[in-house]
């Protein structure tokens, strides 16, 4: 665990919004100290785990890659985190969530083509040993920033960081 001061959380916002064309010049400006003081603390929030990668939004239709799919997975929980490693070595597999509760425990998307790509992805899931609860075809997925870095006091109505 990181304790992240004012700093720290306007930093990790901007990078959010758009990490690939934000200069520290212009996070600096926005979190209110100099562009070295902020390359320093991406550097020290790199090291410390917080920040892991810097990763592409990628459009899997305009890729060729129209069919996105969601499988809804049941694992040992004992077995599980072995089985992770398995399910992400297996072609069209872009995200693995795990939970920590209830019976339906791994959450796998992968993309694909075609049907061909669905029945491989599918028996690829049953010889690792996961039972398939559901699998559904996405039509979208939208996300966004984690925006509550800063937050309004109910009590004063005024903006500001999180003190902890």
């Amino acid at each position: 665990m990181v304790d992240l001061d004012n700093v720290d959380r306007g930093i990790l916002h901007e990078l959010q919004l758009d990490a690939r064309n934000r200069t520290a010049q212009q996070i600096a400006d926005k979190v209110d100290v100099s562009a070295s003081t902020v390359r320093n603390r991406i550097a020290q929030l790199e090291s410390a785990g917080v920040i892991e990668g810097y990763h592409p939004k990628i459009d899997y239709e305009t890729a060729n890659l129209p069919l996105q799919l969601l499988f809804v997975c049941t694992a040992p929980p004992t077995e599980r985190a072995a089985m992770v490693e398995q399910i992400l070595d297996v072609r069209g597999v872009v995200d693995v969530r795990e939970t920590l509760t209830g019976r339906q425990n791994l959450y796998v998307e992968a993309v694909g083509t075609g049907t061909a790509d669905t029945g491989r992805i599918t028996d690829a899931l049953h010889e690792i040993g996961l039972s398939i609860e559901s699998s559904e075809i996405l039509r979208q997925r939208r996300v966004q920033p984690f925006d509550h870095f800063f937050y309004t006091d109910p009590y004063d109505g005024e903006q500001g960081a999180r003190e902890e």
